[in-house]
């Protein structure tokens, strides 16, 4: 759950790396770093905090140099409190590799192992970025044999990483005196994208950050693709994966990126509408329009959803809430009594939009279920008679694995509940929720080269095909801890046989 960009370009690099930094902000606020590369030597900084707060004028004058990389993090695994553990990550050999990583790898744990014994090389701190680096070094050792590094023996390291690699992972590596690499896992479940402006090439996580800077964007790097750019600007491409498969992470559509984003090849804010016009569907047959007198998004990501579904409807669109900008998510917040208080803290409700109404609420996904209950007390302090509660996704009933941070199956409010034992819970008069087909059905229907998506939250299936209950578990205990008071049970649970 993290934000990348590597630029490679004829003129300094740092201030374009900052402002899509910038662009990526939502996809991380724990911490960012940038590194740069000038003759052959690295140039780095990195902290906890978001980019504005971490990069002061005296460190950008200290990151000089036409090639460099940086994300945004938000950390799903490993220490949130230590600043070693944001990225980039440099490893000193072959040649000098700096790297930054988006998504989840599920066998972290088998790698560090396999590094240290077989492999010989030492991994500092409980990052599977830092894993990941390791591993393509070795491979990339492997295959130059110590000779000059040429296309072919990037996409050669490439390859053997997709072996050994289990997971979700984008991925932009700096090498230094040589160039940019970037790839992304078989199953393309992390967006990777790229453009260029003036023979300059830029790598992101979401087109926002290639279109924002004054660059062309491209395509999408592909699923199991790799792509080297050199020091010239020269471009390599080569597919390194033998069995690849676009399968793009639904959550992405639903709340992670940017509206404005296109990421493998559908329009975010397109497939937000086509979640409205499902929504719609099911909300008819669950509450009668007559019964709604406005339809209210809960802000941000659910307001294309519900002005096609109030459209749809045939009733007026409000805004109810006041969002307060300088708060941070919730649903990614430690300790439910830190999560309660925020969401008063973060919106506020316009009395006269509920005063005496029926009002039908939007929300892009309901995760633990606290932000929903808060807002449903809300709207009824604000004076709503009754209080409709419809979710643009599908129940989440399991964790995430692949680099989105879902807790633990006990902490998910739909987790082994039902539709109305949820309503109960969150105490709505009404919970409509997007049905997880009609979901697949309506934004893969955006683009057909899609073979599909990474719905797990959804419906449990892990489309690696590799993930067992213990992995699950293991995963699970290894994600960061902001509250040692509220770490839930690693016990997870995975559907049935029957996928249910």
């Amino acid at each position: 759950m993290c934000g990348i960009v590597g630029v490679l370009h004829q003129a300094p690099v740092n201030q374009l790396i900052y402002d899509a930094l910038l662009l990526l902000q939502h996809r991380g606020q724990d911490a960012a770093g940038i590194a740069t590369q000038e003759d052959r030597k690295f140039f780095m900084h990195k902290a906890k905090g978001m980019v504005r707060d971490v990069f002061r004028t005296r460190n950008m004058r200290a990151l000089p140099g036409n090639v460099g990389l940086g994300q945004v993090r938000y950390p799903t695994a490993g220490n949130a409190h230590s600043e070693e553990e944001a990225q980039p990550f440099y490893v000193n050999a072959p040649y000098g590799i700096v790297l930054v990583h988006n998504g989840n790898l599920t066998n972290a744990s088998a790698q560090k192992n396999a590094l240290f014994v077989d492999d010989h090389r030492h991994i500092n701190t409980e990052s599977d970025s830092e894993v990941l680096l390791n591993v393509f070094a070795h491979e990339l050792e492997k295959a130059t044999r110590g000779l000059h590094l040429k296309p072919e023996e990037v996409f050669k390291a490439v390859r053997a990483v997709h072996q050994r690699i289990q997971g979700s992972y984008a991925v932009i590596a700096m090498i230094a005196g040589h160039g940019l690499v970037a790839f992304r896992d078989p199953f393309g479940i992390r967006p990777l994208c790229m453009g260029q402006a003036n023979g300059a090439v830029m790598f992101a996580s979401e087109s926002v950050a290639v279109d924002g800077t004054g660059f062309e964007f491209l395509r999408d790097v592909e699923p199991g693709e790799a792509v080297f750019v050199d020091l010239q600007g020269q471009v390599y491409s080569q597919q390194c994966a033998g069995n690849s498969r676009l399968m793009p992470c639904m959550f992405e559509y639903v709340y992670l990126a940017r509206p404005d984003s296109m990421l493998s090849g559908i329009s975010v804010y397109e497939a937000r509408l086509a979640m409205g016009e499902t929504l719609a569907k099911r909300v008819i047959s669950t509450v009668s329009p007559d019964l709604i007198d406005a339809v209210i998004p809960i802000p941000e990501s659910s307001r294309p959803s519900a002005m096609q579904l109030a459209h749809l409807l045939g009733k007026p669109y409000r805004e109810g809430f006041v969002k307060n900008r300088y708060v941070g998510r919730t649903f990614i917040m430690p300790g439910q009594s830190v999560r309660k208080k925020s969401v008063r803290q973060k919106l506020n409700a316009i009395n006269s939009e509920f005063a005496g109404r029926n009002v039908l609420l939007v929300d892009d996904s309901i995760v633990r279920g606290t932000t929903s209950r808060e807002i449903v007390q809300m709207a009824r302090e604000a004076g709503a008679r009754k209080v409709y509660l419809a979710s643009a996704a599908p129940p989440v009933r399991y964790p995430n694995v692949y680099g989105i941070d879902m807790p633990s199956a006990e902490e998910l409010v739909a987790h082994g509940r039902s539709t109305e034992e949820i309503r109960a819970l969150i105490g709505c008069d009404a919970l409509i929720y997007q049905d997880v087909e009609a979901l697949k059905k309506a934004v893969g229907s955006l683009n057909p080269a899609i073979h599909g998506f990474d719905a797990s939250c959804f419906d449990g299936v892990y489309c690696t095909g590799d993930i067992t209950m213990d992995e699950v578990v293991a995963i699970n205990s290894g994600r960061s801890r902001g509250d040692e008071e509220d770490s839930p049970s690693s016990r997870l649970a995975l559907p049935n046989s029957e996928g249910a």
